[in-house]
């Protein structure tokens, strides 16, 4: 992949063989960001599971404490009171039939989908549009349930789902550069705990294997995986 000369700049300007405590490879990651715009901060996460096999497919979903500083646009498949419900939740749609056919249409301006279990009949159609999105409501994920006002304000608080891909990594937000350091270690906690908390147990050896934090247009800052094991075990 061909990179910027920012990038390469960068890239040069500290030691990517080091692995950092939490802290500092926040900071270092902060110092690093010096795009125009808000960047997301990004964290990767390589886990020692295999993927192809059913009973080490890790997914779930965590609550950011300090928020992801984006502003989610949510839908929601209601009926009756419950769509009153959600609408007092904050959601930014509320519907049914008529938004599967805008979503058949082409129309995807959400960001979180979550529907009652009785609508998913219908809704699972739309798999092969929202599935490769990550829009699918799902039970797992709590965005198919009854507790709709509840699950709109979560998902509105900073909620994020992940899943591990095909190599065995997982790859979420945790924030904005312009958080507070301490605001983005106490989202990264949160997030590895939760992602500890998925751990399959057929699953051998180091579950977490390595952990990188970068900006968005940024070079990645490797953190020091053992040390954070100490801090959520």
């Amino acid at each position: 992949m061909k990179r910027s000369k920012r990038y390469k700049e960068l890239q040069n300007g500290y030691d990517k063989s080091i692995k950092y405590p939490v802290r500092e490879a926040i900071h270092q990651v902060l110092a690093l960001a010096s795009a125009k715009f808000d960047e997301t901060i990004e964290l990767a996460v390589e886990l020692g599971v295999d993927p192809r096999k059913s009973d080490q497919m890790v997914r779930g979903s965590v609550v950011l404490p300090e928020g992801s500083g984006k502003e989610k646009k949510v839908l929601v498949f209601a009926e009756g009171e419950l769509q009153v419900e959600a609408e007092s939740a904050g959601a930014d749609w509320v519907g049914g039939d008529e938004f599967i056919e805008k979503i058949e249409g082409g129309w995807l301006e959400c960001d979180a989908i979550i529907a009652l279990p009785e609508m998913m009949p219908k809704i699972g159609k739309l798999g092969r549009i929202l599935g490769p999105r990550g829009l699918m409501p799902t039970p797992k994920n709590g965005t198919v349930t009854r507790d709709i006002g509840g699950a709109v304000r979560e998902v509105k608080k900073g909620k994020i789902n992940f899943k591990v891909d095909r190599g065995g990594n997982l790859h979420l937000p945790i924030g904005k550069a312009s958080f507070e350091g301490d605001k983005l270690y106490e989202n990264f906690l949160e997030v590895i705990r939760a992602i500890w908390s998925q751990r399959p147990p057929s699953a051998s050896g180091a579950y977490i294997r390595g952990i990188t934090l970068s900006p968005t247009m940024s070079p990645g800052v490797k953190v020091d995986v053992n040390q954070v094991r100490n801090e959520i075990i």
